[in-house]
């Protein structure tokens, strides 16, 4: 922090004055550094933290898991924050309360004796839905995403201004546990807009923050070429190389102290593919090679947690990649709070890089979490999948529209068309797909297409009469990370039979967020005589289920049989499953369950079985990836 050195008798204007006194009556932040060593107040300090992010953990586990990291031996807390957590609508004002109440999570972190390192982005990437945005906020497409164009920064000023208010309070400066505030994400990854960089920096500072402000980047030339300012504090991210990294950082950024504010010990897995894990003796090797420089660490997950509803974002390789519902990420503390191997093999490294003796942890953390006895119950089919969905409310156009024209950021979109099909044998064709549709004729279940096939198509036989078309289009998690990041979803471009548009739509978008009850009355609305599917009735579409319980616990949840879907358990989104796999079971923490009768709800898209199941361990894919190296 500058200060003003004022001569006597010099004509100072008025406005300086008051900013010198301002500047004066702000304490000093309470991490700097030297000679590449680092101070909390003054004093050597070096930073061992975990991430858990309070949007993936129900709020009434925040004190559970707190505690676990705390006893993993670290001294700090990080999280991102989520703006489309907070504000997934643009018609209504930030929300923090409840499971929102940021607020209420960094103070119980502080309370338990940890500081807190705030990550607000507003890029966050984290495999959570579109990094972090909402799309409402960022689907203008005159803008220029994560730079310095006036519309962007206008939208995250108007984020910040509610934002940074929470944050504030909470700094070290105050009394608070705040000790570290990230500037952007990772954007050597993404960009090279240094004067974006610095008006991010400058919206915090200007908005009250006074604690060290920072940047992070991969750990390696090209990454702080894009991502890091000359003076601010440039931080890496990385799963190993550590001392590698270092040297790169004594080379480039002379006098700062090495931090990896994401150190990789685990991985998150995408549907389709195989599940992740890193061995607890590797993870922990490269650690302590870290911690063996003089580095600081924040392990990234610590406690990975859950990507509740919606919230599980996508990758793009030549097709979309979306994210599992668990974001176990092979971490420390697992999805359901268990302490497993490679908690206490980072414990003993950080203890040792602590110079503390190596003490038992509390015997409560160290009990099996309790569970739902194992059982089955019924699943009973109701409302078919396409009288669900033609039962909104209409938007005609001529071509059909996106997602974001429609004002829908998660969810599903219904096109319906009359066409004059191709006599004999012709292709159904989908320009622009984003991202899987599943496609009728005449009320006859045709197949899926998806971006990746959508302009292959699905071949069709017909009389060359006028014939309806309905397409079903799924959002199955916004792009998170890369150059695709921001796309739109939906269709993009437009319907072809053969080589031929067809024009003339009818659109319906389909908020699955809503509350559930409302979604069950609009299908039950559609609901008509003529069933839409009359050769599949039964298969998709909505199932409904009673569980009773004599004591709520956690229990893990399965469908055997069931295709492709969405899972709500007493009104409450689950989130996403999927028969591919890897993961079989979604983790159903007990606050979400009651004594007595819990109602348990899926709406399948592809084929159905007959019963659910409570599980008593997680089945999240047999291991077949050890780790996946550093990107880039």
């Amino acid at each position: 922090m500058s200060t003003y050195a004022i001569a006597p008798g010099t004509d100072v204007p008025e406005s300086v004055q008051q900013e010198a006194v301002l500047r004066a009556a702000v304490p000093a932040p309470a991490l700097s550094y030297a000679d590449r060593k680092l101070f909390r107040n003054g004093s050597p300090h070096r930073i061992i933290a975990g991430a858990i992010h309070y949007f993936r953990v129900h709020p009434d586990q925040w004190q559970d898991r707190i505690d676990r990291l705390a006893a993993m031996g670290v001294n700090t807390l990080d999280t991102y924050v989520a703006w489309n957590f907070h504000q997934p609508y643009g018609d209504a004002a930030p929300d923090f309360t409840g499971w929102r109440d940021l607020a209420r999570f960094i103070t119980m972190a502080g309370e338990a004796g940890l500081d807190v390192i705030v990550r607000p982005g507003p890029y966050i990437c984290a495999e959570w839905d579109n990094g972090g945005f909402p799309s409402w906020a960022v689907s203008n497409p005159d803008m220029v995403l994560r730079s310095s164009d006036p519309l962007f920064t206008a939208a995250i000023e108007a984020w910040f201004d509610h934002l940074v208010p929470v944050i504030e309070p909470l700094q070290a400066c105050h009394g608070g546990p705040v000790v570290a505030v990230q500037i952007e994400n990772e954007y050597g990854s993404y960009g090279d807009d240094k004067d974006y960089l610095r008006w991010n920096r400058q919206a915090l500072a200007d908005r009250g923050i006074s604690e060290i402000l920072f940047t992070a980047d991969g750990g390696t030339d090209y990454f702080l070429d894009g991502g890091a300012l000359p003076d601010s504090w440039a931080t890496a991210t990385l799963g190993s190389r550590g001392p590698e990294a270092d040297e790169v950082w004594e080379r480039r950024r002379p006098g700062e102290p090495f931090f990896n504010v994401e150190f990789w010990n685990g991985w998150f897995d995408h549907w389709g593919e195989e599940h992740h894990t890193r061995a607890a003796s590797d993870a922990a090797g490269e650690a302590a090679k870290i911690l063996d420089v003089g580095g600081s660490i924040c392990l990234y997950m610590a406690h990975g947690g859950t990507n509740f509803g919606l919230g599980s974002g996508a990758n793009h390789d030549g097709a979309i990649q979306p994210t599992i519902t668990s974001y176990d990420s092979d971490a420390p503390i697992a999805e359901d709070g268990r302490l497993t191997e490679k908690f206490h093999a980072m414990r003993q490294a950080f203890f040792a890089a602590s110079g503390k003796e190596l003490t038992p942890v509390p015997e409560h953390l160290e009990r099996p979490v309790p569970v739902v006895p194992a059982r089955s119950f019924a699943l009973t089919a109701g409302t078919p999948l396409l009288d669900f969905a033609r039962s909104g409310a209409v938007v005609k156009s001529v071509k059909p529209l996106s997602f974001e024209q429609l004002g829908l950021d998660r969810g599903l979109v219904h096109y319906t068309a009359k066409a004059v099909l191709v006599a004999g044998e012709g292709t159904i064709k989908i320009r622009g797909l984003h991202d899987r549709a599943y496609v009728w004729v005449d009320n006859k279940y045709l197949g899926v297409l998806t971006d990746a096939t959508g302009e292959t198509g699905l071949k069709v036989t017909s009389d060359g009469e006028l014939h309806t078309l309905d397409i079903l289009v799924e959002n199955q998690g916004r792009i998170n990370y890369g150059p695709l990041f921001g796309q739109g979803k939906g269709i993009l471009d437009g319907v072809l039979i053969n080589q031929r548009f067809v024009f003339h739509w009818e659109q319906r978008a389909v908020d699955l967020e809503r509350p559930l009850a409302e979604l069950l009355a609009l299908g039950a609305v559609g609901a008509g005589a003529e069933s839409a599917t009359p050769d599949a009735a039964g298969t998709t579409g909505w199932f409904h289920g009673e569980l009773p319980i004599e004591e709520p616990a956690d229990t893990y949840l399965a469908l055997p049989g069931f295709g492709k879907g969405l899972v709500w358990v007493n009104g409450f989104l689950l989130g996403r499953f999927w028969e591919v796999g890897p993961q079989v079971t979604l983790y159903v923490p007990a606050p979400l369950l009651k004594a007595g009768t819990n109602s348990v709800t899926v709406l399948e898209f592809e084929h159905c079985g007959t019963h659910g199941e409570l599980r008593e361990a997680p089945e999240l894919g047999q291991a077949g990836v050890t780790y996946v190296e550093d990107l880039g």
